[in-house]
C-alpha cells in the first residue's frame, strides 16, 4: 500500500527543449539593404509557393519584417519575383 502512495507523488514535469534565440540578418549585418531591385536576397524569405515568411519562422525584427514584407510586394509587381507558383 505505501509503495502504491510513493509511485503517486513522484510525477515528472515535461521537459521541453531549449531552442535558440533568432537574430535579424539585417541588424547584425548593416551592410545588407533590402531592396525590391535584390531579388536574390528577397528570394530566401518567400516559400517555394511564393508567400512571405513569417517573422517568428524567419527570425526578423517587426521593422524588418515590415520594410521586407513591402519591398517582396514591390518585386512582384515589377515581376521580379512570383505572386503565386503552382
Amino acid at each position: 500500500m505505501e509503495a502504491n502512495k510513493t509511485n503517486k507523488t513522484q510525477q515528472t514535469t515535461p521537459i521541453r527543449p531549449y531552442y535558440r534565440k533568432k537574430i535579424c540578418k539585417f541588424c547584425a549585418d548593416k551592410s545588407l539593404v533590402i531592396d525590391y531591385k535584390r531579388p536574390d536576397i528577397l528570394k530566401n524569405f518567400i516559400t517555394e509557393r511564393g508567400k512571405i515568411i513569417p517573422s517568428r519562422i524567419s527570425g526578423t525584427c517587426s521593422k524588418h519584417q515590415r520594410k521586407l514584407a513591402r519591398e517582396i510586394k514591390k518585386a512582384r509587381i515589377m515581376a521580379l519575383l512570383p505572386f503565386v507558383v503552382y
